[in-house]
């Protein structure tokens, strides 16, 4: 049923599959149709992306809990006229510029931040479903220059705008947005490279259009390469890859198109190195110092996509992907460690969705069993596309660990899976083609061969089916997964049909075809990837992430800390959120209150040891106790000036060691328990005395020397030795006169001379002037900082400078 009747097709010698030629031949006038198309695509991205623009729902988890945050912090400090470089929001200060998940370098939110002083959760979601249809024109763009059939163009778009990754994990805002750009940067890497006509002149374009067409897709291939995640990283292989290609198939031979695009391909690579460099070296310095210089290949491992989530490409909500992580039955699960055995992977139910449509997954299959995605314009994609799923498979197959030990970039990630976004990509165009192929008159697929693939995919899917069956029955989950089985059967059985309709409708009534092709797959794809618990949620759920909130907890703190510096400017107290829940540890971002802790997988490895941060702090048994700070009680809490608790659970259950009566109960809120440490240290001291310690053994051990820190500070050997001693105990006075993000300003006085110390993480990018000459900065304290002060008075400025610090340029 798939062939066409004969009548419509061209004679037996004229049909056979022309070598594929990017030539001025193939791109004479652009495919009728595309306008059609493109408004499809449009009211199919209204239809799709409506319960998130209207404002019904909004984008969970990681979207909300820790992008957000960082967009308002981005916003705020623009409008406030301030650097975002250094956040003191979170951890007690974050180098926020090398850090990868800012979004500072994202063109897209950085646009939102410069027009939005407050960006709330609407803004942010509509910001990045634009990003969505933008990208699915650029996609359209590009199978437009290929001549494709429009409507394949539409099907491959709307599955890869709304399939797979993209629709299951869109909470990534930063992996959904370093993928958003590749369809551009294919469209604009193909146009410097071929120099095809223009579409409205059907002139040839000039070698400097072409070099412009270079520029531009150096400068969009820097902006994936600047989301800087494993997205970004098998991105930039992907480019490289299609680059190559290119240039071995070319018709005059590897030679001959080497320097024939030679000038678009360099002027490319220095427009992207010139803006990459910078963002990167910045970023590589900050794993060095951070808790995850790499990823050892037992940790990559464990994001591994299991092989069993395969079947999720025809059944979307086999494993209960949509519900409750209690209710979630695949791997990983509790459910799935008891029949099988724990596969120790380290992914949330929603990581490992393929579903794109069951007419994308038909067509994809169909393009596979006849040879059509063997054909020379596509064998790039197809080759690609079994690349990246052996690399999603991560550990499951023998190849990523070689990958993981000698392929760059591969060990400073930890989930393979992660690589299901450009497998989207890859699969939706493959589909598309197919169904280009299959609609388009003059290049039709043998029927001998069309019958067999035919057979081959109706088996494959039955096989799928079946298997899924079995693991429900293995399981005793066939009461859970009988509704999504049907349903998804039912859905495959539907699209069969109207793909054999279509392509027999399409040479008499191609906008029937057309209409039933689209109009199903739209249709598909709200149902089985619409809103879910993975990718929704009511918005009031997430009212304390509001700028304007007037949650009671956001409140409680914003007043008691004001009051705190009003009562003492050099106090400027830390609060720390305790297991309030998922999206709780970055609101400190929003709301302006410092934080000792937050949501992020990396953070400077001294402060993570010595505090216990770790990525996260949304549940209460997140909070560990290390040595150094082996309760809320402990010096270093003091040192911190951590003042206000909020915990979920009462203090005594969130941390065993704490002495009755060593912290106030300050009351309750809807949210948690409220306790003050009355013992906290100001911000900035005066200390007239210096003392020697072993930073890294008091890290260890969690001892202590005997010392009066609000007098005291403890120094490193090395810094002991380059500043002189101290053994008096001279006193002094000193003021808390500017905090802005990356500048600290104090004033001090002293008869004898001191140390002005500062209760913020030490970091090598940080310089220090006395009355504007560049003084050392000394690590005291064992994580904070403090600079030598002669007899006198006189105004020490803190300066975060990472430029010039990356460079090597700053003093230490």
């Amino acid at each position: 049923m798939l062939t066409a009747r004969p009548e419509f097709r061209l004679p037996p010698d004229a049909v056979r599959d022309r070598p594929f030629r990017l030539s001025t031949e193939l791109r004479e006038a652009p495919p009728a149709g595309y306008a059609a198309a493109a408004i499809g695509y449009a009211i199919g991205w209204l239809i799709l992306a409506f319960p998130w623009l209207s404002g019904r729902v909004t984008i969970p988890w990681d979207a909300k809990a820790h992008f957000l945050p960082q967009i308002q912090f981005l916003a705020d400090s623009l409008w406030r006229g301030d650097s975002p470089f250094w956040n003191p929001f979170v951890f007690s200060g974050h180098p926020q510029i090398a850090d990868p998940q800012s979004l500072i370098f994202s063109p897209p939110f950085l646009l939102l931040a410069l027009v939005n002083p407050a960006p709330t959760s609407w803004a942010v979601d509509v910001t990045v479903y634009i990003v969505i249809l933008m990208s699915g024109f650029a996609l359209m763009a590009w199978m437009r220059d290929r001549n494709w059939h429009p409507i394949g163009a539409l099907i491959g778009v709307l599955a890869y705008a709304f399939g797979a990754a993209m629709a299951w994990r869109v909470q990534h805002t930063g992996q959904v947005v370093s993928l958003a750009y590749l369809p551009l940067v294919l469209f604009l890497i193909d146009r410097a490279l071929d120099g095809a006509r223009s579409a409205d002149t059907g002139l040839e374009r000039t070698h400097v259009a072409r070099i412009l067409y270079g520029l531009a897709s150096g400068i969009v291939a820097a902006f994936v390469i600047l989301g800087r995640d494993q997205v970004a990283l098998v991105t930039v292989y992907l480019l490289i890859g299609f680059v190559a290609w290119r240039l071995m198939t070319s018709d005059d031979g590897l030679t001959s198109a080497i320097r024939r695009k030679f000038v678009p391909l360099i002027v490319a690579a220095v427009a992207g190195l010139a803006i990459v460099a910078l963002p990167v070296a910045l970023t590589a310095a900050l794993a060095d110092q951070s808790n995850r210089p790499t990823i050892d290949y037992l940790g990559a491992g464990r994001g591994s996509l299991h092989p069993a989530l395969g079947l999720t490409l025809f059944i979307p909500d086999l494993f209960g992907a949509t519900g409750s992580m209690w209710d979630y039955w695949g791997p990983p699960s509790y459910q799935w460690d008891q029949i099988w055995g724990r596969p120790d992977l380290n992914l949330a139910q929603n990581m490992g969705q393929l579903y794109m449509g069951a007419i994308p997954a038909l067509l994809l299959m169909l393009g596979a069993f006849s040879g059509i995605l063997w054909h020379r314009d596509v064998r790039f994609f197809t080759l690609a596309l079994a690349a990246v799923a052996i690399y999603a498979l991560g550990r499951y197959t023998p190849v990523f660990e070689p990958l993981h030990a000698y392929l760059p970039g591969v060990a400073l990630f930890r989930r393979p899976a992660d690589a299901l976004f450009p497998l989207g990509l890859l699969a939706a165009i493959l589909s598309g083609y197919t169904a280009h192929r299959l609609l388009t008159v003059e290049a039709p697929i043998p029927a001998a061969r069309m019958r067999i693939a035919m057979l081959a995919t109706a088996g494959i899917t039955v096989i799928a089916f079946a298997v899924a069956f079995w693991f429900a029955v293995r399981m005793d989950r066939v009461e859970m997964a009988s509704r999504p089985m049907i349903l998804s059967a039912v859905a495959f059985l539907i699209a069969a049909t109207i793909i054999a309709d279509a392509v027999w409708f399409n040479p008499i009534r191609p906008a029937l075809g057309g209409l039933l092709l689209a109009g199903f797959t739209v249709v598909d794809l709200a149902w089985f990837n619409g809103p879910s618990s993975s990718t929704a949620m009511k918005p009031a759920q997430l009212e304390f992430l509001d700028p304007r909130t007037q949650n009671e907890t956001i409140e409680l703190l914003r007043t008691k800390t004001a009051a705190g510096t009003v009562a003492d400017p050099n106090r400027l107290d830390r609060i720390e959120l305790a297991g309030l829940g998922f999206h709780w540890p970055n609101a400190s971002m929003t709301h302006r209150l410092h934080h000792t802790l937050g949501y992020n997988p990396i953070r400077l490895s001294d402060y993570a040891a010595a505090t216990g941060a770790g990525d996260t702090i949304g549940l209460p048994q997140d909070r560990a106790f290390p040595p150094l700070f082996e309760s809320y009680g402990s010096k270093l809490a003091d040192v911190l000036g951590l003042r206000y608790i909020v915990s979920k659970v009462e203090i005594e259950s969130l941390d065993r060691r704490i002495q009755p009566g060593r912290l106030e109960f300050v009351g309750p809120t809807l949210d948690g328990f409220v306790y003050e440490n009355t013992q906290a240290l100001p911000r900035v001291l005066f200390a007239g005395a210096a003392k020697s310690a072993d930073f890294d053994e008091m890290i260890r051990t969690g001892a202590w020397p005997e010392a009066d820190l609000t007098s005291t500070v403890l120094l490193s050997a090395y810094d002991e030795k380059s500043s002189g001693l101290i053994a008096s105990r001279a006193s002094g006075e000193v003021r808390l006169v500017a905090y802005r993000n990356t500048e600290v300003v104090i004033e001090s006085q002293s008869q004898r001379g001191g140390y002005v110390v500062l209760h913020d993480p030490w970091h090598q990018w940080w310089t220090a002037t006395i009355d504007g000459v560049p003084t050392p900065i000394l690590k005291a304290n064992v994580l904070f900082r403090a600079v030598r002060v002669p007899p006198g008075r006189h105004t020490v400025r803190f300066q975060f400078e990472p430029v010039r610090g990356v460079l090597g340029l700053t003093r230490k």
